[in-house]
C-alpha cells in the first residue's frame, strides 16, 4: 500500500470510533447521517463507512457556541 494511502487510513475514523468518541447510538448516527445532519462520510468500495477526522472536527465545530 503506498505510503500516502496509509496516512490518509490513519485520518479516517470507523463508525465505531466515532460512536465512542461522540457517546451515541449507533441508530442516532445512522439517523444523523441518513438525514444530511451527520458529518461528511466517504462509502468504501466494501460498503463500510468511514469519517474523516478533519470532517468530524468541522461537523463538532458547528455545535459550538460563544459565550455572551
Amino acid at each position: 500500500m503506498p505510503k500516502g494511502w496509509v496516512a490518509m487510513a490513519k485520518t479516517m475514523l470507523s463508525v465505531a470510533e466515532v460512536l465512542d468518541e461522540l457517546d451515541v447510538p449507533k441508530s442516532t448516527f445512522y439517523r444523523w447521517l441518513n438525514t444530511g445532519r451527520g458529518p461528511k462520510r466517504i462509502k468504501l468500495p466494501n460498503g463500510k463507512v468511514r469519517i474523516r477526522r478533519r470532517d468530524l472536527d468541522t461537523w463538532l465545530a458547528t455545535f459550538e457556541t460563544t459565550a455572551a
